[in-house]
């Protein structure tokens, strides 16, 4: 059968639900996702070895390695060299039908090669792959994109932008692009787009509302959370706006984000497990689910890298502590299959589990391996161990369907070892992300292949001639 995706006319308005609520929206242009792959793929191999280096220190590594890579093309295995030759093609490919149908929009739809501005207009897509255009030696294109950057990229609009995603991929992007270039421009926009996001902070728990006006600063949650801030959401600004005071020398961005960790650290449960939904008012979870899938994953991911960001000082203490709460709390959550004995992560709701897992669940190994460092050996093994038998089971997320990618979630039915729940496949990273963690802390390159099958899935499956699309349904598109 041929390849398929969602049409254009099924879209709704993205903030009304975000990806969390309605992950249909990542099928209206799956180019954006792809790049996110692609992107992380590129990264993997500069950046081991860096936790506990200052900040200078890290970024003048990281330029070294961009620096050596002609060096690394010479020296390295030819498998090594053709695969990562075909990585950056599919990003030349990707790229290239953004820059034909969609530049400087949010997103491309390839299959009717338009250019939808799911985002406000923000450039999504250019300013979250500067990065990767820059390491993979794109310098023509890094250039155009700059220059699209320093001339139209313009955050006075009247839109209402998530707080959440604006900061993970615009703010991100632009401090990736200056700690790369060293051009002020990207810095000077991460602190334009910065503070327009800033209001939001401004509640009676200073847990930070998730929508914002850009340009008028009027901050509000949405309808479909009866009002209350989610939980990924106030708890994954911390990295970029952390960054963006150590870069300006300006602490006010630190400050509104570590207050929130501050704050949930008050109240933080025995089991550190947190309901998605949190009152902005009182600080307050609200009664609602317990996930490591969507709504709830990257506040546990960002207590780790917090803690590695601030060089695993006293100072960032309260943000390893937590997260090892946390961890107490997640292998409460584990539970395995039968026949097959797959490891799952559950949800919960009151006392009650629910065997599902999402595959957004699936960066949940790579943080396991990636906090394992920081326990002893014991521990430190114990953690390991669990992070390997959760890869494999987010690897058969993808070798259990006739495409060989993942569908959005999955249950474990009793007696059974898993079942496709949400069927679409949106080319996510998280699992890829894990591998890459688990082959750069274990040196087993099995995890290594792993990662090219599922790439080479994505080759066969998602790639079209206007770039690369997701599927409605991994099982029935062979």
């Amino acid at each position: 059968m041929g390849k398929k995706s969602l049409s254009s006319s099924s879209q709704s308005w993205w903030w009304r639900g975000w990806r969390y609520l309605h992950p249909q929206h990542n099928l209206r242009s799956p180019q954006l996702l792809t790049l996110f792959i692609i992107s992380f793929v590129a990264l993997t191999w500069l950046l081991s070895g860096l936790e506990s280096l200052s900040v200078e220190h890290q970024l003048e590594n990281v330029k070294k390695n961009i620096r050596s890579w002609s060096i690394v093309e010479e020296e390295d295995d030819p498998l090594n060299v053709e695969r990562r030759r075909a990585v950056k093609e599919a990003m030349i490919h990707a790229w290239t039908c953004y820059e034909m149908y969609a530049w400087g929009r949010d997103e491309l739809q390839p299959q009717t090669r338009d250019g939808v501005d799911s985002f406000g207009g923000l450039g999504a897509t250019l300013v979250d792959s500067l990065d990767t255009l820059y390491i993979m030696g794109l310098d023509e294109q890094f250039q155009r994109a700059r220059e699209w950057v320093a001339k139209s990229l313009n955050f006075n609009k009247n839109y209402e932008a998530s707080v959440f995603e604006t900061t993970i991929r615009v703010i991100g992007g632009l401090l990736s692009a200056y700690d790369l270039s060293d051009d002020k421009v990207f810095l000077e926009k991460a602190r334009d787009i910065a503070d327009r996001l800033l209001p939001a902070w401004n509640t009676p728990s200073g847990i930070p509302y998730n929508i914002i006006n850009l340009r008028y600063g009027d901050a509000r949650n949405p309808r479909w959370t009866g009002g209350k801030s989610i939980l990924a959401d106030a708890g994954s600004e911390q990295l970029e706006f952390i960054a963006l005071s150590q870069r300006t020398n300006d602490p006010k961005y630190q400050q509104k984000v570590e207050y929130v960790i501050e704050e949930l650290h008050k109240t933080f449960p025995a089991d550190g497990l947190l309901p998605i939904y949190i009152d902005p008012h009182t600080g307050i979870t609200s009664y609602s689910k317990i996930s490591f899938g969507a709504m709830g994953d990257s506040f546990y991911e960002y207590l780790l890298k917090a803690w590695i960001q601030g060089n695993k000082t006293e100072s960032v203490t309260h943000y390893r502590e937590m997260w090892e709460t946390s961890m107490k709390g997640l292998k409460s959550l584990i539970r395995k299959t039968t026949p097959s004995s797959y490891a799952y992560i559950c949800e919960k709701t009151g006392s009650s589990l629910s065997d599902k897992m999402d595959e957004l669940a699936c960066f949940a190994p790579g943080m396991l391996a990636l906090g394992s460092t920081g326990y002893g050996p014991d521990e430190a093994e114990k953690f390991l161990s669990l992070a390997e038998e959760l890869a494999w089971t987010c690897y058969n997320f993808y070798q259990t369907t006739p495409t060989k990618l993942a569908g959005e979630n999955y249950y474990f039915p009793a007696g059974q070892d898993m079942t496709v729940g949400t069927s679409w496949s949106i080319l996510r990273p998280e699992t890829v992300e894990s591998l890459f963690y688990l082959w750069r802390l274990t040196g087993n390159k099995t995890y290594q292949e792993w990662g090219w099958n599922i790439f080479q899935a994505f080759e066969k499956n998602s790639r079209v001639d206007t770039g690369y699309s997701g599927l409605k349904d991994p099982i029935l598109l062979r």
